[in-house]
């Protein structure tokens, strides 16, 4: 294991390692948010919920 650390600069590896995982990190979230399904700004399904929340329509006597 030491013969690989002769190889790469530790600091600048673990500084290598940490942007890459911010940018999955980044990317992981971003898609998250396109789908309607998992978008916790707007909440599950937005659109169901708005249909839900309707008025009902007046009954005719």
């Amino acid at each position: 294991m030491w013969r690989i650390w002769k190889l790469f600069d530790p600091q600048r590896a673990m500084v290598a390692q940490g942007v890459f995982l911010f940018a999955v990190a980044v990317m992981i979230h971003l898609i998250l948010l396109s789908t309607p399904t998992f978008n916790w700004l707007d909440g599950p399904n937005a659109r169901a919920t708005q249909a839900q929340n309707a008025a009902m329509p007046a009954q005719k006597p």
